[in-house]
C-alpha cells in the first residue's frame, strides 16, 4: 500500500463526540489498516491516521483505488449517509456505500429512507438484521484485545487509577433513563455496604435535559451516605479507558434499550466479568445463561430489564466468592478473545467489501 495511492475505503466519522460507534470504529479503522489502504475522514479517532476533511475525502475519491472500479465509503451515522449519498448520486463519484446497522428496533423515517439507498448493509446481530433492507451480512462488533487486556494485578492497577476502595464496579455511557444509569445507582446503593473494598464508577455525561436526571441521582446516593465510594468521574478519555477497566472487579451494563453494547466486552477483553440486562448482545457475550458455570464459559450474568435489586444480589455474590469470580474473570478474558476479537469483525466487514468489488 502506498501513500499516494487513492484510498480502497473511506471510514467516516462525523461526531465529535466519542460514543460507541465511535470505538467500533476505531478499532475496526485500526485492524483494516494493516492490509487495505484505509482512510478516517471527519474528526479523530484513538489509534487511527489524522483524518482527512471531508473536502479532502471528496476530491480524492474522484480517483477510484488501483484495480478497482470505486472505493467504498463505510458509514455509521445519519449524517454520513448523508454525506456518502451526496458524493454517489450528486457528486458522481466513484464510490460505493456500505453501512452498518446495530439497531434492534424500527428506525424512523428519515433513516429508513437513507439506509434504503445504500449499496450494502452490515447488521451485527440477527435481530438487527430484522429491522433493516440490504442485509448482506451479519458481523458482531469487536474489540481490539490487545489494547484491552487484563492488568497483571487488579489491585495495583485500581490504586494506580487514584481512586478510593480496593477495587471498581463500573458502568459506562451516556448518564440517562436510557441507558438504566439510576438501576445502576440503585444496585450500588444496596451492594455496596456488604462490599467494603468496593468503589462504584459511572464513567459518562449527562447532556441535554438529563443533568436533572444526574442531580436526581447524586441527591440519592447523598442521602444514601455513599457519596465517597459511588462516583461520576464524567466521561473517560478513550485513551484512558482500559487502564479504569483493568482495575475493576465487575462491569455492569444495565440498559432499558442497547442495539448492540461494546463497553462488556471491553472489559472481558480486561478478565472483568459482567452483570447486564437482558438487552444488546449481551447475553452473546456472557455466555452460558442457565447458571451452571461448570462448563467455564460464563463470564456474566444476565437480568431481566429493570431488575436492580437482583444486580445488586448478583455483584454480592459473585464478588463474595473469589473462586467463582476467577474463573468468570479467566472465560471473559477467553470468549472476548475467542468470539470477539476485532480481526474477526474486519474479516467479516472486508468480505462484504470484496463481493462489491467482484460484482463491478
Amino acid at each position: 500500500m502506498r501513500a499516494d495511492e487513492p484510498p480502497q475505503v473511506y471510514v467516516t466519522n462525523l461526531n465529535p463526540r466519542f460514543t460507541g460507534v465511535s470505538a467500533t470504529a476505531a478499532a475496526v479503522l485500526a485492524e483494516q489498516r494493516r492490509t487495505m489502504n484505509a482512510v478516517l475522514v471527519g474528526h479523530p479517532l484513538p489509534g487511527c491516521p489524522v483524518p482527512l476533511t471531508r473536502r479532502q475525502a471528496l476530491v480524492l475519491a474522484r480517483i477510484p483505488p488501483a484495480g478497482r472500479a470505486f472505493s467504498i465509503w463505510h458509514v455509521r451515522r445519519n449524517p454520513e449517509m448523508q454525506l456518502a449519498l451526496f458524493a454517489r448520486d450528486v457528486l458522481r463519484l466513484p464510490i460505493r456505500i456500505v453501512f452498518t446497522s446495530a439497531a434492534q428496533r424500527r428506525h424512523s423515517a428519515w433513516p429508513r429512507w437513507l439506509i434504503g439507498r445504500m449499496d450494502a448493509v452490515i447488521a451485527t446481530t440477527d435481530a438487527a438484521a430484522g429491522f433493516v433492507p440490504g442485509v448482506r451480512a451479519v458481523v458482531p462488533h469487536g474489540v481490539d484485545t490487545a489494547r484491552f487486556h487484563p492488568a497483571p494485578d487488579r489491585a495495583a492497577a485500581w490504586a494506580a487509577t487514584g481512586m478510593p476502595g480496593e477495587y471498581g464496579i463500573l458502568t459506562v455511557g451516556r448518564i440517562r433513563p436510557e441507558k438504566g444509569t439510576d438501576l445502576f445507582v440503585q444496585a450500588m446503593i444496596r451492594a455496596l455496604p456488604r462490599l467494603p473494598g468496593a468503589t462504584a464508577v459511572v464513567a459518562g455525561l449527562a447532556k441535554g435535559g438529563d443533568e436533572g436526571f444526574l442531580a436526581r441521582l447524586k441527591a440519592d446516593v447523598a442521602a444514601a451516605g455513599l457519596a465517597g465510594r459511588i462516583l461520576f468521574p464524567g466521561e473517560v478519555a478513550a485513551a484512558d479507558m482500559p487502564a479504569l477497566m483493568q482495575g475493576c472487579g465487575l462491569l455492569m451494563a444495565l440498559p432499558r434499550y442497547e442495539g448492540y453494547g461494546v463497553t462488556p466486552i471491553e472489559a472481558m477483553a480486561c478478565g472483568v466479568p459482567i452483570i447486564a440486562s437482558q438487552t444488546g448482545h449481551f447475553a452473546e457475550f456472557a455466555g452460558r445463561a442457565d447458571g451452571n458455570d461448570q462448563a467455564g464459559d460464563q463470564a456474566g450474568i444476565i437480568l431481566p430489564l429493570e431488575d436492580a435489586a437482583g444486580a445488586a444480589e448478583a455483584a454480592v455474590a459473585l464478588l463474595g466468592d473469589p473462586a467463582r469470580h476467577a474463573a468468570f474473570a479467566a472465560a471473559a478474558r477467553e470468549r472476548a478473545v475467542r468470539l470477539f476479537g476485532v480481526a474477526r469483525e474486519a474479516a467479516g466487514i472486508r468480505a462484504v467489501y470484496d463481493d462489491l468489488w467482484a460484482a463491478a
